[in-house]
């Protein structure tokens, strides 16, 4: 009989910690990110290292402070693919990350999928936004853009 209350008690302690763990990851930490108005979303021009507000209208996203790559946003962009190529840094090796389930607008399979067929083109937002880390946005043909955080191609390498 006491080697079912210690097993049962193995087992509750470990859905305990399960259900700790999937919360923490999926839930805690992230807080709604702030846009300053006028400022929501910036892109780094081929001739400068400043980047600059791009038009961006349905701004919305999410942060966190525990890591500098949770931060995931959604807007749209009138400005089209082709103007946007000729003035911005494209950004090679984009990967966007997986976003909560409860963060539905970003789907990081999708954005993933469009870029390597090229539907969706990526752009260099803000290098460096913490160590190693870039701000890369993606803009699809139909205005739909995503922003994500993600290691610079490379920087993990001589780790």
């Amino acid at each position: 009989m006491n080697g079912k209350i210690v097993g049962g008690f193995i087992v509750f302690i470990a859905i305990v910690a399960g259900l700790v763990v999937y919360y923490s990851q999926e839930y805690a930490y992230y807080t709604e990110a702030a846009f300053t108005p006028g400022a929501e979303i910036l892109l780094t021009p081929i001739e400068s290292d400043l980047p600059e507000v791009i038009l961006a209208d349905g701004v919305s996203g999410i942060d966190a402070d525990s890591s500098p790559l949770r931060f995931r946003a959604c807007f749209h962009t009138p400005l089209t693919q082709a103007m946007l190529s000729e003035t911005y840094r494209a950004y090679d090796g984009a990967e966007p990350l997986i976003a909560p389930s409860w963060f539905d607008c970003f789907d990081a399979a999708e954005i993933g999928a469009a870029l390597e067929k090229g539907e969706a083109l990526a752009f260099l937002s803000q290098a460096g936004i913490a160590p190693d880390v870039d701000r890369v946005v993606a803009v699809f043909s139909d205005g739909r853009a995503f922003a994500w955080h993600q290691f610079r191609p490379g920087a993990l390498e001589g780790n």
